[in-house]
């Protein structure tokens, strides 16, 4: 029997150990092609537990890819950004020398559909010789380290998440009146439940929370800014350094991720499969 590094937990099939002492674990001694209900029970239990979880040297066919990801529960299709041929739940993210992309602002996937994804697998088929890290942040402790006062503002009170705050700036009035009617603005609680776990998080993020319920923009604009930085701090955090065949696995529901936008004109092709989310409460 093999025992993580973290309290109290137990495996048979995976190694885990905890990347950061706040997020984060490496597995080792899996692989992923090759799973049954045993082996996706523990690796369930530790992604619960360390809200991201990294693997190494996952030589997956995009159709073990999908496999995996269902494993885990129903898989969406991304409402507008590039699919993979033959393989629409395959989001493909892709820089190139001839169009630089980075996803360089801290944020929780899709907060502006009214069942924001529950979690992702992103694996790493294309990396550049240096940069291009990706960096994620525990919002369950982002929450617990808040002063009290400001707990006491947030808690019981909705985020006004909108798409066209993302997307809009160089929309006509016609098509942000488009885009409004095809994901209308959506609230969300400022304080999570994981639906899991039960434990409490940060549900706000820069780039779709638009206002907070009851307030105008600029009145929300001071306690929105003081929550946003609370993904900032690296007491929060862990980074990882991309390799081919890398796997980053992390719930949506209870962190957010920055794309760091370091690696310059070189290439970068990453392929996300995303879980199905419920309505946060």
């Amino acid at each position: 029997m093999r025992v993580t590094a973290t309290e109290g937990a137990y495996y048979n099939r995976i190694s885990v150990t905890p990347t950061t002492g706040s997020i984060g674990a490496d597995v080792e001694q899996v692989d992923l092609r090759d799973f049954d209900d045993e082996l996706i029970a523990e690796l369930h239990d530790a992604w619960m537990r360390h809200k991201v979880l990294f693997f190494r040297d996952q030589k997956l066919s995009q159709t073990q890819h999908v496999a995996y990801g269902k494993a885990f529960g129903e898989l969406e299709v991304h409402p507008f950004s590039p699919q993979a041929e033959g393989h629409p739940e395959i989001l493909v993210l892709e820089s190139t020398p001839e169009k630089f992309q980075a996803a360089e602002s801290w944020h929780t996937d899709v907060t502006f559909r009214e069942c924001p994804p529950d979690g992702s697998v992103l694996l790493a088929r294309v990396v550049p010789e240096w940069g291009g890290d990706t960096v994620w942040a525990n919002m369950e402790l982002a929450y617990e380290r808040l002063p009290d006062d400001i707990k006491e503002q947030i808690d019981g009170r909705y985020a006004v998440h909108s798409y066209v705050k993302a997307f809009g700036g160089s929309m006509s009035e016609e098509q942000r009146s488009e885009a409004l009617e095809q994901f209308p603005e959506q609230k969300h609680p400022i304080v999570r439940t994981h639906p899991v776990t039960g434990k409490k998080g940060l549900f706000i993020n820069r780039p779709f929370t638009l206002t907070i319920d009851g307030m105008t923009a600029e009145e929300s604009r001071p306690l929105r800014r003081r929550l946003f930085e609370q993904a900032t701090l690296p007491e929060f955090q862990v980074r990882f350094r991309w390799r081919a065949d890398s796997i980053a696995q992390w719930d949506n529901r209870i962190t957010q991720h920055y794309g760091v936008p370091d690696h310059g004109g070189h290439h970068r092709r990453m392929e996300r499969v995303t879980l199905v989310g419920e309505r946060p409460f």
